[in-house]
Parts: C-alpha cells; structure tokens; sequence
C-alpha cells in the first residue's frame, strides 16, 4: 500500500470564512498516482473544519446564519473559555461542522456523489491554519 501527504495553507482575512478545496484535494490525489484507496481531508486547527456538501451560495449563507444562531459570536463574555482570546464560539462551531472528512478514490478520481464537493470553513481567521491530506491506496 501506498500513501502520500500534502498539506494547504491558509490565511482567511475575515474572522470566518468558506474556502472550496475540492480542486487542492483532487490535484493530491492525481499527485499522488493512487488508482483505488481513501483521502482523509482533516482542518488542523481546533477552530476550522472540513465538510462535504452543495457549493451554493444560499447554503453557504444558510450555514453562517444557523451557526451563529447556535453558538454566537457575541457577546463575548458568554463564555467561560474567552478571556485571551475570544474565540470560544469557533470551537463550537467546529464542534458542529466537524474535524476532518474521508473520500473513497475510484480509478484516480475521487467518488463523490452529485453535487459533493469538499469546504474549508474557518471560524477564526486573520491568522495562518492548515488542512493535511493523506491519502493511502493503491
């Protein structure tokens, strides 16, 4: 069996924001020469995530209306965790959209299903994160 790793770096401007990685991952994978095997696509911040789903505007809206309904920014003085930072509602947030997310791969190609496509969304930028790709397979 085979692996091969690569990591995408990023630098949101925004507190938060949507990044489509789908094109990055896909490159891995044809870098990678794996014909049949698994990618593992994994945020490696504890305030980033990585998920799959519809690349649509209105979904992408959608997702930052109900997250902050759910775990709101402000005020800060909600949390017990802020204090040097203030950064606890992207935790939960994460915590919410998820760690890390696993393709299959299909002759080379990643097996997705209509409409899937792979997001970077960051809960608390204007800093440097990354995401790791590992893909292992034949």
């Amino acid at each position: 069996m085979k692996s091969y790793r690569k990591e995408l770096w990023f630098n949101v401007p925004s507190r938060r924001g949507l990044v489509n990685i789908t094109h990055q991952v896909r490159q891995a994978v044809k870098d990678s020469g794996i014909k049949e095997g698994l990618v593992l696509v994994n945020a490696m911040n504890i305030t980033a995530s990585v998920f799959i789903n519809d690349d649509e505007s209105g979904l992408h809206q959608d997702y930052e209306k109900w997250l902050e309904t759910l775990a709101p920014e402000k005020p800060y003085s909600q949390y017990k965790h802020n204090g040097f930072e203030d950064n606890a509602d992207a935790h939960l947030k994460r915590t919410i959209m998820g760690r890390e997310t696993v393709v299959a791969i299909t002759n080379g190609e990643l097996d997705f299903g209509t409409w899937e496509q792979i997001f970077y969304y960051e809960f608390d930028g204007k800093r440097q994160k990354h995401v790791l790709i590992k893909i292992i397979g034949e």
